[in-house]
C-alpha cells in the first residue's frame, strides 16, 4: 500500500475528529442514536434479505460506530486501519460489544478477500483512502458475483470548488474529491450496476449520497 502524506495526514485528523466528536457524548445515548441511524439508512437501501437470512457481510473503513452495529445475525467482517488506537482511545468502542464481528486493523488497499461477501459496505470511506483505484477494485472484488455494493459518499455539486479542493485541499479530512457521476461511473466501469442513488444529505459544497451498486455477472 502506497501511503501519501495526505493520507497520512487525513489518518491523525481523523482520529483527532472522532476525539473531538465523541468527548461530551455518552457512550449509551451516542451509540443507540447511531445505530437508529444505520437501521433507517438500511430501511432505505430495500435489502430485504438482510431480515430473512443470514448473510456474509463486509464493512470497510468501519470506524468506531460502522454499520457493522446493527448487522447481528449475520457473518460479519468490519476492516480499518485505525481499529487498535479507536479501541484504546476512544471509550465509546470496544471489540468486545460485538460478538458477531471479525475485526481487522487492515486499510481497504490491502484487502485479499475475493468473491465472499453478499454485501459490501463502504460507508463515507471511499474518499479517506490512499489508492483510490485499487480499493474500489478490492470493493468490487470481495463481492459475491450479484452481491450488493453500498457507498455512501460527498459527491461535489461545484466543479470549481472540486478542483480547488484537490489543489489545496480544502478538506483535509478526504484525499480524494469527486462528484456524483464520477463516483458512479467508478461502480459501473467495474462492471456494476447502479440499483439506488438516494440522496441522504444535502449542503452547499457536497451532497451526501447512498449508492446501491450490484456486481453483474461476466
Amino acid at each position: 500500500m502506497k501511503k501519501t502524506w495526505k493520507w497520512r495526514l487525513a489518518q491523525i485528523v481523523e482520529l483527532q475528529w472522532w476525539k473531538n466528536y465523541l468527548k461530551n457524548k455518552s457512550k449509551a445515548d451516542y451509540l443507540a442514536w447511531k445505530k437508529k441511524y444505520w437501521r433507517d439508512l438500511l430501511a432505505k437501501a430495500e435489502l430485504s434479505f438482510l431480515k430473512k437470512q443470514k448473510a456474509v457481510v463486509l464493512d470497510t473503513g468501519c470506524g468506531p460506530a460502522g454499520i457493522f452495529m446493527v448487522l447481528e445475525g449475520h457473518q460479519v467482517k468490519a476492516i480499518d486501519p485505525l481499529l487498535q488506537r479507536y479501541e484504546t482511545e476512544l471509550p465509546h468502542f470496544a471489540i468486545v460489544d460485538y460478538p458477531y464481528v471479525q475485526f481487522e486493523a487492515l486499510p481497504l488497499e490491502n484487502l485479499t478477500d475475493k468473491g465472499i461477501y453478499d454485501v459490501v459496505f463502504c460507508m463515507n470511506v471511499i474518499n479517506h483512502v490512499s489508492e483510490l483505484e485499487r480499493s474500489m477494485d478490492n470493493l468490487v472484488d470481495a463481492a459475491k458475483t450479484n452481491g450488493y455494493l453500498l457507498l455512501t459518499i460527498d459527491a461535489h455539486n461545484y466543479g470549481f470548488f472540486k478542483r480547488l479542493f484537490r489543489f489545496l485541499p480544502g478538506d483535509i479530512l478526504h484525499p480524494h474529491q469527486y462528484d456524483l457521476t464520477e463516483y458512479q461511473q467508478m461502480l459501473t466501469k467495474r462492471n456494476c450496476t447502479i440499483e439506488k442513488c438516494l440522496l441522504i444529505k444535502k449542503t452547499f459544497f457536497f451532497d451526501h449520497y447512498l449508492l446501491v451498486g450490484r456486481k453483474k455477472v461476466f
